[in-house]
């Protein structure tokens, strides 16, 4: 009884999460699981606390990067950016489609997947509006490389910590292992979602009005943002956890902004999504009561078979079979619960080659199959429901149906 108990409020939580019956905020359905699970006492409180602590890291990352963010959004950062991507499309839907997918690649990539989806989106479909096209593909051009290119660098997702936890490898190995794999994710998503949006695409961009131009706040936010990228790259190179610079370089941004806008850090801070944090600490403690409750025994099993079974050419079998499972798990549960899980069973397992690779590209590309596949896929229709422009789970469905499968494929293909 022990044990079913903790496994119906833990997966009763997480579907909660996910539907967000009558728009009740996803952190206070995984919030109120958790709690539950400690009030109860099928956690101990020991265990919450441990389970909390593990996440500092991430928390942190979270902080800083939802700052720069933040900052960005507040003085026009990525309006700016957005009004270069269409006055570069030339009236063209295919170029500014092009501009938009370029874009949201390089934020992912320096600023993690969920800027992408929570800032850029709402700038991206300020812009193909004024420019008068079809915004669906463009917005689910955002949605998809914030998954497809967030294993480009270890800072473009919070995953990739949660899965690697201390042990995460420093920038050189990391681009080794896995540049090609993010090229192959980034050039192959592309394309499926160019071909399945063709006629979407087919036709002219509006002439646009005066350039959009950034004041002196503008351009001290985006200094902000280029030492944070430096530094970040500089902590990643030495293996330094990512967490502190992070949150620093957002601090530091704050202060850079104040000296020409007052106003901005105050506005940035406010609109921050706090309630990520929380989220994401419930999570932290869920799988530690679900790893309890028998789920690591079940994933070393799993995991353990597919490390006996990947002899073959390149991993083979281990490999497919590890990034796909872990794909398709991180959209039955979500990629932070699945990669928490996972990552931990692997560190325990003392796996840190091909398998564990390949878990990392299925937890950070696998969401693209479905919209609650990772947080960042469900903070983007947050993001455009709040702009009064939604696409719903069965038309995500039927583009990340083929386009998933086909990138994760060519990803797990040339990975080494």
């Amino acid at each position: 009884m022990f044990v079913i108990s903790i496994w119906i409020i833990s997966l009763a939580s997480i579907v909660l999460m996910l539907v967000r019956p009558r728009g009740i905020p996803e952190y206070v359905w995984i919030g109120g699981g958790a709690l539950l699970l400690v009030a109860t006492r099928l956690l101990p409180l020991g265990g919450a606390v441990h389970a909390v602590r593990e996440g500092v890291d991430v928390y942190l990352f979270l902080t800083g990067m939802m700052i720069l963010a933040e900052l960005a959004r507040e003085e026009g950062v990525f309006d700016w950016v957005a009004d270069i991507a269409v006055r570069h499309a030339r009236g063209s839907a295919s170029r500014l489609f092009l501009w938009v997918y370029l874009v949201g690649t390089v934020v992912t990539a320096l600023l993690s997947n969920d800027a992408t989806a929570v800032v850029l989106t709402p700038a991206v479909l300020a812009a193909v509006r004024r420019a008068k096209v079809e915004p669906r593909p463009h917005l689910l051009a955002c949605a998809l490389i914030a998954n497809a290119a967030s294993f480009v660098l270890p800072i473009a997702n919070p995953a990739n910590l949660v899965v690697f936890g201390a042990h995460l490898p420093a920038l050189a190995p990391w681009l080794r292992m896995f540049l090609l794999p993010s090229v192959a994710s980034i050039v192959a998503t592309f394309f499926c979602l160019r071909i399945l949006s063709r006629r979407a695409l087919a036709g002219e961009a509006a002439p646009m009005g005066e350039p959009y131009r950034l004041d002196a706040a503008g351009w001290l936010a985006l200094a902000g943002i280029g030492v944070a990228a430096v530094a970040l790259l500089a902590s990643s190179g030495l293996g330094i956890p990512l967490g502190a610079p992070t949150c620093g370089a957002g601090l530091l941004a704050l202060v850079l902004v104040a000296m020409k806008d007052r106003s901005a850090p105050k506005t940035a801070v406010r609109n921050v999504s706090w309630s990520v944090l929380p989220l994401v600490a419930g999570l932290f403690m869920i799988v530690e009561a679900l790893n309890r409750a028998g789920m690591m025994r079940v994933t070393k099993m799993g995991l353990g078979w597919l490390a006996g079974a990947g002899d073959g050419i390149s991993g083979g079998i281990g490999k497919f079979g590890g990034g796909f499972g872990v794909a398709l798990l991180s959209n039955g549960m979500n990629n932070l619960p699945a990669g928490l899980a996972v990552g931990t069973a692997l560190r325990q397992m003392g796996q840190t080659g091909l398998l564990a690779h390949a878990v990392l590209i299925g937890v950070d590309l696998g969401p693209n199959l479905s919209v609650t596949g990772s947080l960042a896929t469900i903070l983007w229709l947050i993001a455009l429901r709040r702009e009064d422009a939604e696409i719903t789970g069965w038309e995500f469905l039927k583009v990340g149906v083929v386009a998933m499968p086909v990138a994760l494929g060519l990803a797990l293909l040339v990975l080494r």
